[in-house]
C-alpha cells in the first residue's frame, strides 16, 4: 500500500531537518497523490529541479517506491517556467525546497536511470 503525498512529503520534511538540513513546502497538492517537484538549493545559490520519473522507470518488486529524475535546467527563470507549466498541466502537485544536510539528496530521493 503506497502512503499519501501529504504524508511522504512530510516524512521527507522532517528527514531533511533531522540532517540538519531545511526545508519547505512551496506548493501544496493533492493529499492523496499529487505529484512531488523537489528543488534542491544549495548554499552558493545553485538550484537543482527532481521531478516524477517516468512509469516505464518503476520497479514491479517495490511498487510503493516514488522514483525521480533530475532535470537540468538554466537558471532560476527556466525553474519557475518549467514549475508554472507542470502547475497548468497538473494543478495538483507539490514543490518542496530543500537544503539537504549532511546527508545528501541521494539518501532522500530514490533517483532513477532514467
Amino acid at each position: 500500500m503506497r502512503v499519501t503525498t501529504d504524508f511522504w512529503v512530510s516524512a521527507l520534511v522532517r528527514r531533511i531537518f533531522a540532517d540538519g538540513g531545511f526545508a519547505a513546502v512551496v506548493r501544496r497538492g493533492a493529499t492523496e497523490a499529487g505529484a512531488v517537484f523537489v528543488v534542491l538549493r544549495d548554499r552558493m545559490g545553485g538550484v537543482t529541479l527532481f521531478g516524477p520519473a517516468p512509469q516505464t522507470s518503476y520497479d514491479a518488486a517495490k511498487p510503493d517506491e516514488r522514483f525521480f529524475v533530475r532535470h537540468e535546467l538554466d537558471g532560476e527563470s527556466a525553474l519557475d517556467k518549467f514549475l508554472e507549466k507542470e502547475g497548468r498541466f497538473d494543478p495538483d502537485i507539490w514543490v518542496i525546497e530543500v537544503e539537504p544536510g549532511q546527508g545528501g539528496i541521494e539518501r532522500l530521493l530514490v533517483l532513477s536511470d532514467q
